[in-house]
């Protein structure tokens, strides 16, 4: 959806592989109207690490992996909408439950208190996904106010069975393609239009 005014968006990614796609869609969020700010979890930041600077140019500005030391500026513009993907097991989980050790879930918690349009995309394997907390975190943050684009329907990303030696995050190489960055940029979009109605 493209906005009709330049509008803020803070987009957060994990280390999941849809992340590897994020120079794409934050040039298409600019094509829809988007000034986006890239935070990263610290693992998805070590992933991206050799393409960090190009993606504060492409952004115009600092990409943040970490919380600011007390008493220094803000060096990002206000969110009006926020867009966290992919979002692992872990990050939603935390983010569910308010633990905000890492930057973007608390930066993310802190959105649903401010009541700034949030859209968030999971990327769990099935093993993941059955794990009696993961339901409970959707609804969580369902239930405040985000929009969590999971599951079997149109906009939705269905759980992938995992392989084995994924590593930590459980996520599968083969889930990166079939991500759906557009209908998530759409909804924040919607979010926001509808929010200036």
């Amino acid at each position: 959806m493209e906005l009709m005014t330049r509008t803020t968006l803070h987009l957060f990614c994990s280390a999941a592989p849809p992340v590897f796609d994020v120079a794409q869609v934050i040039e298409q969020a600019q094509a829809g109207g988007w000034d986006v700010c890239l935070g990263l979890t610290p693992d998805a930041a070590r992933w991206l690490e050799p393409s960090l600077d190009g993606l504060a140019v492409l952004t115009g500005h600092p990409v943040r992996f970490a919380y600011d030391r007390p008493g220094e500026p803000e060096i990002w513009p206000p969110a009006d909408a926020v867009l966290f993907a992919p979002v692992t097991f872990n990050s939603l989980n935390a983010w569910a439950l308010g633990l905000t050790s890492s930057f973007v879930v608390g930066a993310a918690a802190e959105a649903i208190g401010r009541g700034v349009p949030t859209v968030a995309v999971p990327c769990v394997n099935a093993a993941f996904a059955r794990h009696p907390q993961f339901e409970r975190s959707v609804e969580a943050l369902r239930s405040a106010g985000v929009s969590v684009l999971y599951g079997y329907g149109e906009n939705g990303l269905a759980p992938h069975e995992s392989v084995q030696g994924q590593g930590r995050g459980g996520q599968g190489q083969e889930q990166a393609g079939a991500y759906p960055w557009g209908a998530a940029l759409d909804v924040v979009g919607a979010q926001v239009a509808a929010g200036r109605s």
